[in-house]
This record gives structure tokens, C-alpha cells and sequence, in this order.
């Protein structure tokens, strides 16, 4: 894991959709976030153990190599995991301090357009060209985020803890936010191998069923200091 140390930051943005604003201040306490999305290895250890539902694409050659991303598990399914492992999901407003950093930049690595030298995604076809399924994690170290963390954009789309509102922004507290108490859809965050620059900026907010069990959707974990 890398650590995300406390202090302010501009969440938000003015560049994409509504629910991106207003540009806000948020204050996080100290936390860790894992460095690497969840493998499917490392998922697969968990439903061996009795832990949650294997993923949809387990015997899938596509998605299923060991140092791939996990996915096709549910909102419910990578929490579980995280409990298991010791740990939780992390709040939006962690994931995307620990995307950007504290100087407002628009992706991980800064200002520069994403392409595939940072970022696996639609850039020549899906994939970077590859087509179907995301690459191994920690593919594309020159995305790295601030805090060390690989794969912030792209590859995944992640499960993040809270619940999905369009205007929560407008209330969010302004410290240590959870996101609204209750709702249909869960937040994802991160954009994935099948999304073009604008799909993979720090600030985007994406949203799902929890229940839905995607074959771009994986998720990483979090602790307390």
C-alpha cells in the first residue's frame, strides 16, 4: 500500500459534467490505499477461503490471468474482500486525492493527454490496441499518481464505498466525506481500457448498479492511519 497523508485538497472539476461540481475543498485524514487495483489471484485466494462469489469471468482466458485486475464482481463482492484482507474500500473522496494529488492537476501524472504511455484505454482500439481485457496491473508506471499508486486511470474502473448523487457535491461535508447515507447506484472512479481521455480523469464520477458485475469494473482497498 502507499500512504496518502492528511491535509486539504480540490475536489472536483470545472471541465466535465455536472455532478463534478462546485470545485471544493475537502479535508482527509491521514489513510493508505493499495498501490495495485486487486488481482484476480488475490481474489481468487478469497473465494478459496469461503469468502464472496467467484468472479463473473473466472474461467474467462480474456480477463482471468493472475496479475490482471479482478473483475466482474460486485459492489458487494470487493467489499467483502476488503474485509477479509484487514481493510475497506476507500471513500471517493479518497480515491480521487489519491489519483491527483493536492495541486488540482487533471490526471495522475499531471496535464499532458492521457495515451498509452501512461494509461492502458481506447487509444488505437480498446486496450491500447490490445482489444478485450485489461493488461496486468502496474503496466504503466509512468501514470504513477503522486502518492505512488499505480493505475488510477484506466485499465479498471473502481468500486468505490459511497453511495452515487449527482448533487452531493453541493453538500458535501467538508471533512472526511462519506458520500449520502443511502441510493441506487454505488461511485466508480478511474475510467478503464475502454475509455478515451475524458473517460480517465481523476475527477470523473461514474455510477452502477452494486449488484452489476462488469467486465471494465475491478476495485482496489484502503485503511485507516
Amino acid at each position: 500500500m502507499v500512504q496518502v497523508p492528511a491535509g486539504p485538497f480540490q475536489m472536483g472539476s470545472t471541465s466535465g459534467g455536472s455532478d463534478e461540481r462546485p470545485v471544493h475543498t475537502v479535508e482527509l485524514s491521514s489513510f493508505w490505499i493499495d498501490r495495485y487495483e486487486v488481482t484476480h489471484a488475490q481474489y481468487a485466494a478469497y473465494g478459496s477461503s469461503g469468502g464472496g462469489a467467484a468472479s463473473y469471468y473466472a474461467n474467462d482466458g480474456t480477463y482471468n490471468g493472475p496479475r490482471q485486475p479482478v473483475v466482474g464482481v460486485s459492489w458487494d463482492d470487493a467489499s467483502g474482500y476488503c474485509a477479509w484482507a484487514g481493510l475497506r474500500l476507500p471513500t471517493e473522496a479518497e480515491g480521487e486525492k489519491a489519483a491527483r494529488g493536492t495541486d488540482g492537476r487533471t490526471y495522475p501524472w499531471g496535464e499532458e493527454t492521457a495515451t498509452c504511455a501512461r494509461a492502458v484505454m481506447d487509444y488505437g482500439g480498446d486496450g491500447c490496441g490490445r482489444g478485450a481485457g485489461a493488461w496486468d496491473v502496474g503496466s504503466k508506471p509512468e501514470g504513477v499518481s503522486p502518492y505512488g499508486a499505480q493505475d488510477m486511470a484506466g485499465n479498471v474502473w473502481e468500486w468505490v464505498a459511497d453511495w452515487y448523487d449527482d448533487d452531493y457535491y453541493a453538500r458535501s461535508p467538508a471533512r472526511n466525506p462519506t458520500g449520502p447515507s443511502s441510493g441506487e447506484f454505488r461511485v466508480l472512479r478511474g475510467g478503464s481500457w475502454i475509455n478515451i481521455e475524458n473517460g480517465l480523469r481523476s475527477a470523473i464520477r461514474d455510477w452502477d448498479y452494486p449488484s452489476y458485475r462488469i467486465l471494465n469494473i475491478g476495485f482496489r482497498c484502503a485503511q485507516d492511519e
